[in-house]
């Protein structure tokens, strides 16, 4: 399976730490997430309940015939931390206001994982900046290729 990347979190926000998350699934969410089929545009992570939470991430069932029909493709899903981490995790997010965005889903030894960020959201004016970046680093490679 090829990382599903969230570009969309890159662009909003400035990451300032990253940590590695398991994923709680149901067997179907499985197979189809190792099928690369997962959706993180607009996906946003909160701490419910002292238990960081995975909202919005649009899981469609491995085999729609077979799907059980009370699946909800964008349900809640724990993410699986630990104590130390969700501790200070909540002790950040708390104190400065930052956010958690989820980044990258991938498989690592056979199981789901979840890159998470605790990042800060840019104002627009550096947004504009990271675009213009962007633009120069094309035009190099342009040149130069």
């Amino acid at each position: 399976m090829e990382a599903i990347t969230n570009k969309r979190a890159y662009f909003d926000y400035e990451i300032l730490e990253t940590f590695e998350a398991g994923l709680e699934l149901l067997g179907t969410e499985v197979k189809s997430v190792k099928g690369g089929r997962i959706n993180l545009s607009s996906t946003y992570v909160l701490l419910r309940d002292g238990q960081p939470t995975l909202f919005n991430a649009d899981i469609p069932p491995y085999q729609p015939k077979n799907a059980p029909k009370d699946y909800n493709p964008t349900r809640t899903r724990r993410l699986l931390l630990t104590a130390k981490e969700i501790q200070y995790l909540t002790g950040k997010i708390e104190e400065r206001g930052l956010t958690l965005v989820p980044l990258k889903v991938y498989t690592k030894h056979q199981r789901i994982k979840v890159l998470v960020g605790l990042a800060k959201s840019r104002k627009e004016h550096d947004k504009r900046e990271a675009i213009k970046k962007r633009e120069d680093w094309k035009q190099i490679r342009k040149d130069i290729f």
